[in-house]
């Protein structure tokens, strides 16, 4: 082999070793999503999401996270922030439309959208983000991990911020069904069969403890879910006769085996495609 294949050969396994550095994104529009393979932020012209006053009976959580993202998009300290609790209840929901709210008055807040299969490139994201113009909320949902998952340990680059400490510029803000980010009977199991119980289980459950603040979702009740609905219907102009909405809807949640703020909106979905009104 030549030594300029060789050279070439050694060029090559750097780069796969090492990727290249993000380009810079135009920091202009108001939300994004990270990809990997290459590094980069991909612009979101159109959020998927709902006004914040449509969404009904989690009021103490939408109060403080609009006071809490405020905060931060003054400049002020503002918190790591943990959503958690009873699935379809609008914890993704309620981040999106609060970083609408206050963006509308804050154009500088941007949010920033990572999988949680992509948790280990989060450091290379902060670099990128680290002195860029704006004030940008890290968005995670449905953060939980498994028994053998080593990617809460990159989450803690976020939390923690390590020697270099967290970028001033960002926040984190997280969904889970679960309040300790992993099941519990792997809790349990660490418990019973860890040669150093506390130990094993410390490190895993104490990272939601890095959160400065948990809002806790629960399942709602059968008036805030008919509520949520006419709610919808007021919104979008969907006209139905309250007693036919009432029948309506409790069979469709009697259908689901659910009542949640996520069935709400799927039932309202049907009935305004019955109604030929768009959404």
């Amino acid at each position: 082999m030549s030594n300029e294949a060789a050279l070439s050969r050694i060029a090559a396994a750097l780069e796969r070793m090492s990727p290249p550095l993000a380009p810079v994104p135009d920091f202009t529009v108001p939300a994004y999503v990270w990809h990997i393979e290459p590094d980069r932020l991909v612009p979101v012209k159109r959020v998927n999401r709902v006004d914040v006053g449509l969404l009904i009976g989690i009021d103490r959580a939408r109060d403080t996270l609009i006071a809490n993202t405020e905060q931060f998009a003054r400049g002020l300290p503002a918190n790591n922030v943990l959503l958690w609790g009873a699935r379809g209840m609008g914890k993704s929901s309620l981040i999106k439309a609060v970083h609408g709210a206050v963006n509308a008055k804050h154009e500088n807040l941007k949010i920033v959208e990572i999988q949680r299969e992509d948790l280990p490139s989060i450091g290379r994201c902060l670099n990128l983000l680290r002195g860029a113009p704006g004030r940008f909320v890290l968005f995670c949902d449905d953060l939980s991990f498994s028994h053998d998952d080593a990617h809460y340990k990159s989450l803690k680059a976020v939390l923690d911020g390590g020697i270099e400490g967290r970028p001033d510029n960002v926040v984190l803000y997280a969904t889970s069904n679960r309040r300790h980010l992993m099941p519990r009977d792997m809790i349990e199991n660490e418990r019973s069969s860890a040669i150093s119980p506390s130990e094993a289980v410390e490190e895993k459950v104490s990272l939601s403890d890095r959160f400065g603040l948990w809002l806790g979702f629960h399942p709602c009740s059968q008036d805030e879910y008919l509520a949520m609905i006419a709610g919808y219907c007021d919104a979008y102009g969907v006209e139905i006769d309250v007693a036919t909405l009432r029948a309506e809807a409790i069979e469709w949640q009697a259908t689901r085996g659910a009542r949640s703020g996520r069935v709400a909106w799927q039932y309202f979905t049907d009935l305004a495609g019955r109604r030929g009104v768009r959404i």
